[in-house]
Formats: structure tokens, sequence, C-alpha cells
């Protein structure tokens, strides 16, 4: 008999609505080990339902903040907050959230049926109970069919499925991944992201995911928060992280920009001039604050420049430019050209085919000054 599939937050621990608090809090949070201070300060809520990434280069931090809400790691300072409860000084088997490691962490002399079973036994639930939730799980992650093998059996991604499974299982509040897709090639990985994107939303459960998976944090996340240095840099949805990034680190991170360095020379209403050191004038949009003479980041998207054979009035930036390189990507055609002027290179991303240009032929490259930002790091 096939186990049902999982109905809409079939597995959570405390039904939604019942605790008007986030489901994971960090109050201003500090780590340090051996003296080196590696969470500076730390403040972040992940609401109910979310599925929430933390994003940052590696030695952020962002696993450091994932082992503190799991309880695997003592904050400094601060304090960790589940459903509204302060989990300092409660152990990890006491907290109720699970973790999926990057390494699965499956008992090799388990079945797939007895590992996900495993954390049940251990909490002595009627054995029909216990059989009746595991083929829940498993039915929910589509692998009712490899309950009797053992993990030396199974694929990379199959084992994946059977960690999440075993998490889930135990109706935690939070799941809690830790670089969960790492250890993926490409392919598994892309078909890995759909299923935890299907598995969160049938489950209804909060995700906390850590990566610095920049595509995957933007295609799997409601919210983001960027992480540098032990410190959030930035929290929002993945278009305001993308197109709205507050810093040139935050830009330089997510996705491919091109950055350039220079002074603020003139202001008018929401739009600045910024000179680049190279000569290079350019107009962006300004944010507030912004004063004469200030250094500046300025971030252009490779998307966001058009290439034509003739200067172009519609756009406030257009700049004489000689193509250096062009690469097919499949979908869309990557190319690099250097400004006339000044030498600079820049990257552009067209759909495909895009605009056909033959190598070290002359071109023009243009951008609206409101697709260009200018930043303060």
């Amino acid at each position: 008999m096939t186990a049902p599939a999982l109905a809409p937050n079939a597995l959570r621990s405390v039904p939604p609505g019942l605790c008007d608090c986030p489901d994971v809090e960090l109050r201003q949070i500090t780590k340090q080990f051996e003296g080196e201070m590696v969470i500076r300060g730390v403040d972040l809520q992940v609401q109910p339902g979310e599925f929430f990434c933390i994003l940052g280069p590696s030695g952020c931090g962002k696993t450091t903040l994932l082992r503190l809400m799991a309880g695997f790691e003592t904050p400094s300072a601060g304090e960790v907050l589940i459903r509204g409860e302060v989990m300092n000084g409660i152990p990890p088997y006491r907290r109720p959230v699970n973790t999926v490691f990057q390494s699965y962490a499956l008992f090799n002399h388990l079945t797939v049926a007895q590992n996900v079973a495993f954390g049940l036994q251990v909490k002595r639930l009627p054995k029909a109970e216990i059989g009746d939730r595991v083929a829940q799980a498993l039915a929910g992650v589509k692998m009712e069919t490899f309950a009797s093998r053992y993990p030396r059996q199974l694929s990379g991604g199959q084992r994946q499925r059977v960690a999440l499974a075993r998490a889930l299982i135990n109706q935690p509040t939070v799941i809690l991944l830790d670089e969960p897709l790492g250890a993926l090639d490409l392919k598994l990985r892309k078909e890995m992201q759909v299923e935890l994107a299907r598995l969160h939303q049938e489950v209804g459960l909060t995700f906390v995911m850590v990566t610095h998976d920049q595509e995957e944090a933007l295609s799997l996340s409601d919210r983001i928060a960027v992480v540098r240095a032990g410190q959030i840099e930035q929290i929002g949805s993945p278009q305001e992280i993308y197109d709205q990034p507050r810093t040139a680190f935050v830009a330089d991170f997510i996705g491919d920009t091109n950055l350039f360095t220079g002074t603020v020379e003139g202001i008018a209403g929401d739009l600045v001039t910024i000179l680049t050191p190279q000569g290079l004038s350019i107009i962006a949009q300004g944010r507030p604050g912004l004063t004469l003479g200030q250094t500046v980041t300025v971030c252009v998207r490779p998307e966001q420049i058009q290439l034509t054979a003739e200067p172009t009035t519609d756009r406030e930036n257009c700049h004489l430019g000689q193509l250096s390189q062009v690469m097919y990507l499949g979908t869309h055609v990557q190319s690099v050209a250097a400004l006339v002027e000044t030498g600079d290179r820049l990257r552009i991303l067209q759909p495909k085919p895009g605009t056909s240009f033959p190598l070290n032929s002359p071109l023009y490259l243009s951008w609206r000054a409101t697709d260009t930002l200018a930043l303060i790091d």
C-alpha cells in the first residue's frame, strides 16, 4: 500500500498562528573562537514558513550562525530564540530543530527505512506509528521504493533525500540545511533544488539554509541574508538583493556585475554624475546622503548594457568600445568590450542570439542611469 503524499503543514510541530513570533530569532549574537571574533552583533529574524538563506563566501561565519541555531555552538553574547523561547543553554537534542548536513550523516549499517525511523525509535514511539510516519516521510521525498536499501546502494541525490526525510519525520519547528547540495554534481544539484522547493511548499516548515552558491540562494529563497566577515550586509528578497544591493560587496557577490570607483562630480535630483580616475563619466541613480566629492562604487549589471552600431539617444550612458570576446552560453551570449576612452573592460549579457558584431569591431555600449547604482561600502 502506497503511503499518502505529505499534506501542507502536515509535519509542523505547532500549527501556524499559535505563536505570534518568529520561528528563529538572533539577538545581538557574537561568537569568539580563541579570542577571534567571528560573529559580530548579528540580529536576525526568520518568519514561520519562510525559506531563508544565509549566503556568503567561505569563512564569513554563515555556518557558525547555523550551528548557533542548532545548539552545536554557544554564543559568546546575545540570545538565540526559537518560537519565542530562549535556547541558550539548551542542548541540540532538546531544540525543536533538525539539521541536514552536506555529508548526509546516514548510518551505513541501517537501511533507508531504519535511518529515517531512528529518531522516532529513540523517542520510543509505538511501532505502528513509526511505520506509518516512515512511509509518509519516504513518500514525501519519493524514496518509498528504496526503503530496504542501504546508503551505500544509493546515489548522492538519493542519500540527500533520505537525510531530508529523517529530518522531516521528527516534526521540527525548523529545518536547518548546511550546504545540503554542495556534494552533488551540477545536474543533480539543479534537480535537488527543485525537490527542496517542492518539499518546502508541501510541508510548510521553516527552512534555514547556508550556502555560498548565489544562484541557489536566488532561486530558492523567500529572503536572503548576505554575510561578510561575521556581519550581515543586507537582508531582503532575492529581487531586492539583486536589483537594489546596498553595498559594493553585495553587488559584487550576487551575480555578475561591472564595478567602477569614482567621485561624485554632480547631483541633479535623483541622478548623480560620477567621474572615475581614468576619466570615465557615468550618470547613475543616486541615493540619500550622497555629497559632492564623495567616493562611491558604481554598479552596472551585464544584462543592462546594450550594444549598438550607432550612438543611442535614449540612454544617459553611451560610450564607444571595441569587442574583444564573445562566449556562447546556450540561452545567452556573454561579451566583453573595452571602452576606447579609458580601456575599461565591461561584461555584457544578451539573450540568444544577441546582437552580432565581429571581434575587434567598434561599437557603442549604452545603459540607463536608472539601471546604474552608486554604492558606498
